[in-house]
């Protein structure tokens, strides 16, 4: 029989998977190393065990044992996953821009989760760093292994996921391209593929917001660089000890809407459901692909599983409460253009009732708009002929000015859709449009209807 002894067995040797309509035009070969095959969906799981086994080998943690541990999420999770199997206790804190997905998961493997605010500085009482550090000095027998500043997170990448590209790759790589957090990634891979290779260029993604960029370029930590930001992940307030600059030759920053614009292509255009830092990764990538040329291997690390962000970059409404999804700029002249074309049928109003009737049977149309010469002057329905032909069919002889209704909304080809839709929502079942060239035109429901699922 096959079997692992338990998960952790799992973690690593994750597939390498070509991207083939996110990177456009890029001419160079572009290979993500998917990372939520771990057990845990995250690269986090690698260097989350690293640190368990470390410490366990150290003597600072201790059978039965709490690990303390401020997270995003992702090395939370490996974590917590490493406890179960091992029985240790988890607390974690967090910032409160994370996703509910991720502190849900989380509490669903056993750990104690506390959500800090995000808006303060890292030397705040209140921040998920100082918290952290707080409960490992009150609780007896924890440890807080800290990502950021244990370099047991970037040897665990240059031991394992660095060789795992060189040898996928068969030593092929020309450039290596990852989101910057702890650090740990890009600088235990990049320390190893340099050592194998010292052309391999190595490129950090970072974000608005975050302080990598301006040090690596400047050396000088400028504290105006630092604002809120909402890609999760990636860039950082401080200078965790994992991030090793001298293996970096590149960071580029990208955008948040960029990044979850990007991280929802991946889903629909590629089918990889992975997270916010491996849009922003495509991004960069996007943004710098006059750096690549045809021949280049480019492998581009997609840190973790996109279903922790469903109620964020995969949902509409979130996007578009922050202006990072387009509305639908679609116009009345646009609705038009897409109908069948059928020319507006309009009713002199002193054209009597029995012509209303002949044009709606000739037509098979439910509405006809009244004119006066050039100017429309009101309706008549099916249903406002069908209640005078019942109740007095003496009147077939009179006028259609004598019956008929308020004409119809009339818009400007301009008119943006939001307003047309506006206009049915509250009741009326078409409006009329004036065109540029002074004629008519008019859209129904129907009309709306076909526009949006017409190619």
């Amino acid at each position: 029989m096959k079997y692992y002894n338990n998960v952790l067995e799992t973690i690593g040797n994750t597939p390498l998977v070509k991207l083939n309509k996110v990177i456009g035009d890029c001419e160079a070969t572009v290979l993500a190393k998917i990372e939520t095959t771990n057990p845990g969906n995250s690269v986090k799981d690698r260097m989350a065990l690293a640190m368990i086994e470390d410490a366990e080998a150290n003597g600072t943690l201790k059978p039965g044992g709490t690990i303390i541990e401020g997270t995003s999420g992702n090395t939370g999770m490996g974590l917590a996953i490493a406890a179960c199997v091992k029985g240790y206790k988890c607390i974690f804190t967090t910032n409160d821009k994370q996703s509910k997905e991720k502190v849900d998961l989380l509490k669903a493997v056993g750990a104690q989760v506390i959500v800090c605010p995000t808006n303060v500085t890292p030397e705040d009482p209140r921040s998920y760093y100082s918290v952290a550090r707080k409960l490992a000095a009150e609780i007896p027998n924890s440890v807080y292994l800290n990502q950021y500043d244990n370099l047991s997170n970037r040897k665990a990448h240059y031991e394992q996921t660095g060789p795992e590209i060189w040898e996928q790759t068969e030593g092929k790589i020309t450039h290596f391209v990852v989101g910057v957090g702890t650090g740990g990634t890009i600088s235990g891979v990049g320390k190893f593929l340099k050592e194998k290779n010292p052309n391999i260029q190595i490129i950090g993604i970072d974000t608005y917001g975050s302080v990598f960029k301006k040090y690596h370029e400047t050396g000088i930590f400028d504290h105006k660089e630092i604002y809120p930001y909402i890609t999760e992940g990636i860039g950082e307030d401080i200078l965790p000890k994992n991030v090793d600059f001298s293996v970096i030759d590149h960071f580029e920053k990208v955008t948040d809407k960029d990044g979850l614009l990007y991280q929802r292509s991946l889903a629909r255009e590629e089918g990889i459901m992975v997270g916010n830092s491996a849009g922003s990764a495509v991004s960069g990538i996007v943004q710098l692909k006059n750096r690549f040329k045809k021949g280049d291997v480019v492998v581009v690390l997609f840190h973790d599983h996109g279903s922790r962000y469903v109620g964020k970059a995969f949902n509409d409404d979130w996007m578009q409460e922050r202006g990072f999804l387009v509305e639908n700029k679609m116009r009345a002249i646009d609705i038009i253009e897409k109908k069948h074309k059928i020319d507006l049928i309009t009713i002199e109003s002193s054209k009597s009732i029995t012509d209303a009737i002949d044009l709606i049977a000739k037509h098979n149309i439910s509405q006809i708009p009244v004119v006066d010469g050039h100017n429309i002057v009101g309706l008549v329905t099916e249903s406002t002929l069908y209640k005078e032909v019942v109740n007095n069919n003496e009147t077939m002889h009179l006028s259609i000015a004598n019956i008929m209704e308020n004409s119809l909304p009339v818009v400007d080809e301009n008119e943006d859709f939001a307003q047309i839709v506006s206009y049915m929502d509250n009741g009326t079942n078409a409006v009329l449009v004036k065109k540029s060239n002074g004629e008519y035109d008019i859209i129904s429901k129907h009309d709306i209807i076909q526009a949006l699922t017409r190619k």
